[in-house]
């Protein structure tokens, strides 16, 4: 094999990113992370992580994602601030896989993709304003700052019922925002809904703006049936539409689901090309995690050695 071949290649620098890294590089892969347009990812947006083991007086979502790339880098992985534009997949195992960027070319016998996924948003400037400030778009992780306080919550579908019902358990009151005269969610989760008492759906409402000094004060928002203009008096506005993996790149050569997430294989984080792995959110649209994320690109990473030592071993 050419000198030039790496072992593994990286897409992506999230959490799932930098620990395939870490993993990749303490078995002597020489792993390379091609970051993409937003190094760090997600979190990179994100104020406060408290939820991510061993940062007890928690940590600031940019501050996480260095510590991790300096873990990565200590171990000798390759990090370079490039956007893949094509990947060119072999076909069968034993085969190498060809990664296009904006500046280079490089191959591969492995490839590890954490590509991530983007929350999608209303597109109102209100929501770039206050980002971090009252915007959120997972309750999960942010949800523990408005303990007490009031919320109010954007989506008709599963993914809203649950940020809501959610929420609910810390917030004071919680407001639903449905655009329709009915949600999308399944009967299971109206039903919780439904008998949530601090939890109030206001239907055929829809958000146009936010206000406040610095922070969300008030959420502007909208009857669309009478065009009635009313405010929310809030802490916070968690938008909950859903999520869209980035996987436009790999469509019609990596198997994914109808949202667009990569599909991979049982007990195994192997997509339908061998050598080629997928880790984090660009994979996993039920926990959207940043420790699980960083659990999948360590498993992805002891994926992709124990295939390079199978079918790139030297005889």
């Amino acid at each position: 094999m050419e000198n030039n071949v790496r072992d593994v290649i990286i897409i992506g620098s999230g959490p799932a990113g930098y620990t395939a890294g870490i993993y990749a590089a303490r078995a002597n892969m020489s792993p390379l992370i091609l970051t993409g347009m937003e190094p760090g990812g997600q979190l990179t947006t994100t104020t406060e992580v408290e939820n991510f083991p061993g940062y007890p007086e928690s940590i600031t979502g940019p501050e996480l994602m260095a510590d991790l790339q300096k873990q990565a880098e200590r171990f000798g992985t390759e990090i370079k601030y490039e956007y893949v534009t094509e990947v060119i997949f072999g076909d069968k195992q034993g085969d190498t896989h060809t990664v296009k960027t904006n500046i280079a070319e490089y191959v591969a016998k492995s490839i590890v993709i954490s590509t991530g996924a983007t929350a999608k948003y209303l597109g109102l400037d209100d929501e770039k304003k206050y980002a971090g400030s009252g915007v959120s778009a997972c309750a999960t992780c942010d949800g523990f700052f408005y303990r007490g306080k009031d919320v109010a919550v954007v989506g008709g579908g599963d993914t809203a019922a649950e940020e809501a019902t959610y929420l609910a358990k810390l917030c004071k009151k919680v407001y639903l925002l449905v655009r329709k005269d009915e949600m999308r969610a399944s009967k299971a989760m109206q039903h919780r809904v439904e008998h949530t008492a601090n939890l109030e759906v206001l239907y055929h409402h829809e958000l146009i703006g936010l206000e406040g000094n610095n922070v969300v004060e008030k959420a502007k928002i909208i009857d669309n049936q009478s065009n009635e203009e009313k405010e929310l008096i809030v802490d916070g506005v968690f938008i909950a539409i859903g999520h869209k993996p980035n996987t436009d790149l790999f469509k019609g050569k990596l198997v994914m689901d109808e949202t667009g997430y990569l599909i991979t294989q049982d007990r195994s984080y192997s997509t339908n090309i061998p050598g080629v792995f997928a880790a984090g959110d660009v994979q996993d649209s039920v926990y959207r995690q940043a420790i699980t994320a960083a659990g999948s690109g360590c498993a992805a990473a002891l994926d992709a050695e124990r295939y390079v030592a199978e079918f790139f071993e030297e005889v």
